[in-house]
């Protein structure tokens, strides 16, 4: 069931943006889109100690100001979105670099979730943030991402243990039907192999949020107006 935003005049259309696993909005600094389009960025909050993933998106959803608002993810962010899609009335939902059911996990992460692995890996005793994100989507990640301190911020050991049981038990079996996937077709995270029904960006890795800032600026306005 849904629960509505309160409705408002304003002609705009309100972008609502999150950012993955550990990373801060600055991820999208390089994303512009230009009227009607209002873009509100949004931050990781402390989850509460053994909170669900539904009851962490519907306490992100107390963020959302604006009625029938698109909600883009990135990657974890992604997921998350779509959960909270669940709750709230959405104009659209699109991911970006992410995945549309754990089914699309590659195997790496598929075995993690069955053994529950991520149960073991020594969170507190991290001294960066490139091993966590390694242990979690694969060595090709840390080797291929191109970290970078300055957007992967989000570091507090409760925040990442949490992260780690919701994302390795989401249990989306099926795609969500109102779904828009935008990914990278060298994304070594996802690797496209696993997917279907996404909108290919050339040459676009798990970080093309950065690095294709470009295109996915050029080509957002468009994607959020189709109809699906």
């Amino acid at each position: 069931m849904y629960i509505e935003v309160a409705m408002n005049k304003s002609a705009a259309i309100h972008v609502y943006m999150m950012p993955g696993l550990a990373a801060n909005n600055e991820i999208f600094e390089r994303i512009k889109v230009s009227s009607p389009f209002k873009v509100h960025l949004l931050s990781w909050i402390m989850p509460n100690q053994d909170e669900s993933l539904v009851s962490y998106a519907e306490r992100m959803c107390e963020h959302i100001t604006h009625p029938k608002p698109v909600l883009i993810g990135v990657s974890f962010g992604g997921i998350l979105v779509q959960e909270m899609s669940k709750i709230i009335s959405c104009k659209k939902v699109i991911i970006i670099s992410s995945v549309r059911t754990w089914r699309e996990f590659p195997i790496h992460m598929r075995i993690t979730r069955k053994t529950k692995a991520y149960k073991f890996f020594p969170v507190q005793w991290i001294d960066n943030l490139e091993d966590f994100v390694g242990f979690v989507f694969g060595p090709s990640a840390r080797k291929r991402m191109d970290l970078n301190k300055k957007y992967l911020s989000v570091r507090s050991p409760e925040y990442l243990n949490w992260s780690l049981e919701v994302l390795f038990n989401w249990s989306q079996d099926v795609p969500l039907p109102n779904v828009t996937h935008i990914h990278g077709t060298y994304d070594m995270v996802f690797p496209v192999l696993h997917l279907k029904d996404y909108i290919p960006v050339p040459k676009g890795t798990h970080v093309m949020i950065m690095t294709r800032a470009k295109w996915i600026s050029q080509n957002l306005p468009r994607i959020i107006l189709t109809q699906t």
